[in-house]
């Protein structure tokens, strides 16, 4: 793995393998061995899986970044979750990027499943009007070194 350097603001939160960091400083950082991480407006808090795609998202975001337990509950959550939401949406392309996620994190490559729901996400909103000033981003790409 190649080093990856991050820069996080104060305030920012952090969770490494589980383990949530709050940084009281703006800090640039450099990951230098391969870690399960989120960080920022990546990390979805659980008042905001608020919708069927976001709490597909924070399921993943368990099966990601979670403890062992977390992790393997957060599969099937996540499982569970997109099998209803394929049954319940009209949409194929919906159905076709959960089937992608899915695949993914199965594969444990739930970075990559998570990138994908976010799309979702965004399509869900705009199918239910949820417009908000300032939405949740849920990605905030890191800048390797």
């Amino acid at each position: 793995m190649s080093n990856l350097v991050l820069e996080l603001r104060q305030g920012e939160t952090m969770i490494v393998n589980g383990a949530p960091i709050r940084f009281r400083t703006k800090t640039r950082l450099e990951l230098t061995a391969h870690a399960r991480f989120l960080f920022g407006k990546q990390i979805m808090p659980p008042d905001e899986a608020d919708s069927p795609a976001r709490r597909i998202y924070f399921a993943l975001q368990a099966a990601y970044i979670g403890n062992d337990d977390e992790r393997k509950s957060g599969l099937a959550n996540a499982r569970d979750l997109i099998i209803a939401f394929q049954t319940a949406t009209t949409s194929n392309l919906a159905r076709e990027i959960l089937d992608r996620a899915l695949v993914a994190a199965q594969s444990d490559d739930c970075y990559q499943a998570l990138k994908f729901v976010r799309r979702v996400i965004r399509h869900e909103d705009m199918v239910l009007g949820r417009h908000e000033p300032n939405p949740p981003q849920y990605e905030a790409n890191p800048t390797p070194a």
